[in-house]
C-alpha cells in the first residue's frame, strides 16, 4: 500500500512539471484542479518539488514555475547522450528493413566522418566505413550536413574548387547551392553515382535536443537495387529513422497549433 502511494506521488509530481511546462506558471488551485486533488495535497507536492529546485515560487504572486533544478538535470542528460549509442539500434532496424548498408556521419572539419554503421541483408561484401571520412559535396550525408549550416559557414566551404569523382559529381558551387536549398525543403538528400559509379545513397538529418542538425543518417546501395526511382520511397523511411534518433537525442519537434 505504501509503495502504491509513493508511485502515485511520483506520478502527481510529474504531472505538476508537465502542467508548468505547458502553461508556463500556475497557482495551487490550478495544480489541484489538474491533478484532481485537494489544494493541501497540491501545496505539499509543490513544496517537495521546490525543495529540489524543480519548481520555484514567484516572489510577487502565489504562483510557481519550473525551476533551475530541471536545467541541471537536463544538462546532465544531454552531456551523456551519445549519437553513436543512440543511433545504433535504429540503424540496425533500418538496415534490416531496407536490406542496405546504413551509416551515421557527423561533420568533422571539411569532411563527414562515419561514426555508426549497420549492414543490410543484401550486402555481399562487408566494408567497414566507421571512422572513414568522406567528402561533403558528393555524398548524401555530406549534403545534409552542408545544407543545415548557417549561410556564412556554408558559403565559406563552397569557395574552394569542388573535386570531381564521377561524371555525375556536382562541381558547380551554384548548382550545389540550389540542391542544398532543395535538401532543406524536402528534408532529405540524394547522391546518384556522384562519389562512386554504380553507388546511390539517400540521407536525412539527425537533430540534437536543441533542434540543431548534429549528424546525418544515410542508406547506400548499388544502383541496380537502390535505383534513382526508388530513392524517394527510401527517403521517407530514412527520414523517419532520422526522426527516431533525434527523439532519442532529446529533440521534441514543435507541433503547429491549428
Amino acid at each position: 500500500m505504501r509503495d502504491t502511494g509513493s508511485v502515485q506521488s511520483v506520478d502527481r509530481a510529474v504531472q505538476v512539471l508537465e502542467l508548468l511546462a505547458r502553461e508556463g506558471e500556475a497557482g495551487v488551485a490550478e495544480v489541484a484542479r489538474e491533478l484532481g486533488v485537494h489544494s493541501s495535497t497540491a501545496s505539499r507536492l509543490i513544496t517537495a518539488l521546490s525543495g529540489h529546485e524543480l519548481v520555484e515560487r514567484l516572489a510577487d504572486t502565489r504562483r510557481v514555475r519550473l525551476g533551475v533544478g530541471l536545467l541541471r538535470l537536463a544538462g546532465a542528460t544531454a552531456s551523456r547522450l551519445d549519437v553513436t549509442t543512440q543511433a545504433q539500434p535504429v540503424c540496425d532496424g533500418l538496415a534490416e528493413e531496407l536490406g542496405e548498408t546504413v551509416n551515421v556521419a557527423v561533420l568533422t572539419g571539411e569532411a563527414a566522418t562515419n561514426v555508426c554503421q549497420a549492414e543490410g541483408t543484401s550486402t555481399v561484401a562487408m566494408q567497414n566505413w566507421v571512422g572513414q571520412r568522406t567528402v561533403l559535396h558528393a555524398t548524401s550525408s555530406g549534403k545534409v550536413l552542408l545544407a543545415h549550416l548557417d549561410d556564412e559557414e556554408r558559403d565559406g566551404r563552397l569557395t574552394a574548387p569542388l573535386e570531381r569523382f564521377t561524371e555525375h559529381t556536382l562541381t558547380s558551387a551554384a548548382d550545389l547551392r540550389r540542391e542544398l536549398q532543395t535538401v532543406r525543403e524536402t528534408g532529405w538528400a540524394t547522391a546518384v553515382e556522384e562519389l562512386e559509379t554504380g553507388l546511390n545513397a539517400v540521407a536525412a538529418p539527425i537533430r540534437g535536443h536543441d533542434g540543431a542538425v548534429i549528424a546525418a543518417i544515410s542508406v547506400a546501395g548499388p544502383t541496380y537495387r537502390l535505383s534513382p526511382e526508388r530513392l524517394p520511397e527510401a527517403a521517407v523511411t530514412v527520414a523517419r529513422a532520422g526522426e527516431a534518433i533525434s527523439r532519442r537525442m532529446g529533440y521534441q519537434p514543435v507541433v503547429a497549433q491549428s
